[in-house]
């Protein structure tokens, strides 16, 4: 997953200023206590922090891939 896509996700997700907040604000235990921006920054692949807000979330399993697309496997 590339930043661009992640970027795309939350927006479609979180809507743009709700996802803004989440990616800048919320820490989350599986990034290590930090916040998904942090997490990009230090190099966490982009996949694994988009899991992870999701995870924090509670989005459900069908959307974690992107809206409107089919499911797949991990």
């Amino acid at each position: 997953m590339k930043v661009s896509e992640f970027r795309r996700a939350v927006d479609e997700e979180f809507g743009e200023a709700q996802g803004r907040v989440l990616t800048n604000e919320l820490v989350i235990d599986d990034l290590g206590g930090r916040t998904a921006q942090q997490a990009l920054d230090a190099g966490v692949p982009t996949a694994q922090v988009w899991l992870a807000l999701c995870d924090a979330n509670d989005v459900p399993e069908e959307r974690r891939h992107g809206r409107g697309l089919p499911a797949r496997s991990r």
